[in-house]
């Protein structure tokens, strides 16, 4: 059994159709990644997933139990976190403020403080601007802080959302090593991201979404080496 599984999901704006009938799953321990253009349903598909939209048709599955109509916040407490595009830190709130949020969903005060103590050693970062106000962080370093913050909740399955997006390619680079790193320590990943190329490279399998449908999906290393890829989102 799949720790995540997708089925026949339909989500709607309105009239219009945003995902028509797709079915995927993820599996434990892995890195899934979601490629595709923008405007192609990646971020609506997480929304869905967590429960901030609700879908018109088909299922969701986490650990066997539908969630689809269940509340983000109990998804949460399930053990699903998200980390939303645009990374969407509380900016008035302290860098420790916005941590400890991440931690909302659970009681045990010294599991707690040692889950803080794990993302300082992983954002050494985030320990230094401890005190420093989330709004005046510099992108990279609130991109950190939405992924120590998802962490928090101490997630089975971490679902990011355009992880890259406006960062300088030295942070790029430091964000796709921590998602290698959260992975190893087996935390599931599934990663939507509009760089593809570093996407496949770190993922296990890869599905590619045009217009709310599945249109190609296989090993993220064969996904890199297809000619369509390549030519489509690679530049290549």
């Amino acid at each position: 059994m799949s720790m995540l599984e997708i089925k026949n999901l339909e989500v709607y704006y309105g009239v219009i159709q945003a995902i028509k009938g797709i079915s995927f799953h993820v599996d434990e321990g892995e890195v899934v990644a979601l490629i595709g253009a923008n405007g192609a349903g990646k971020s609506t598909i997480l929304h869905t997933i967590t429960g901030l939209m609700g879908p018109k048709g088909g299922s969701v599955f986490f650990d066997g139990v539908e969630i689809s109509k269940i509340k983000s916040h109990k998804i949460v407490a399930m053990g699903m976190a998200h980390v939303p595009e645009g990374r969407r830190v509380f900016a008035q709130l302290s860098v420790l403020q916005n941590l400890m949020l991440g931690a909302f969903t659970r009681t045990d005060k010294a599991e707690i403080e040692d889950s803080l103590r794990g993302i300082y050693r992983r954002f050494p970062r985030l320990e230094e601007r401890r005190h420093q106000i989330a709004g005046t962080l510099s992108g990279g370093e609130q991109q950190m802080l939405a992924m120590g913050r998802a962490l928090m909740s101490k997630p089975r399955i971490l679902l990011m959302d355009e992880p890259s997006m406006g960062l300088s390619p030295i942070f790029v680079a430091e964000i796709f090593s921590i998602i290698e790193e959260v992975s190893a320590a087996g935390t599931t990943v599934l990663l939507v991201e509009q760089n593809a190329k570093k996407a496949l490279a770190i993922a296990d399998r890869a599905y590619v979404l045009e217009t709310g449908n599945i249109v190609l999906s296989g090993p993220a290393s064969e996904l890199l080496d297809n000619d369509e890829i390549k030519k489509a989102y690679l530049g290549e």
